[in-house]
């Protein structure tokens, strides 16, 4: 089954300042990458938020796949 992040990643001026957020609730892509980031599973993800979905996780991975391919990142590479 493909995923389209899309449906599950939105953002709102009035959450979280208008960061990235998985739809329906105030978690970031931010903070699953960190917790990722930090050694955290999946399992544990899903312990500490149950409310989530395995789709609703790998659409952060999607989601920041395809920003990363945008011409931003590289404008940004070149510069650094």
């Amino acid at each position: 089954m493909e995923i389209n992040w899309r449906d599950y990643i939105t953002t709102d001026s009035k959450i979280l300042n208008g960061k990235p957020i998985i739809k329906s609730t105030r978690i970031s892509v931010e903070l699953i990458l960190e917790l990722f980031a930090l050694g955290w599973t999946y399992e544990m993800i899903f312990e500490s938020y149950p409310q989530l979905s395995i789709e609703q996780i790998r659409s952060v991975f999607l989601f920041l796949k395809e920003n990363l391919e945008t011409d931003r990142y590289f404008s940004f590479a070149k510069t650094a």
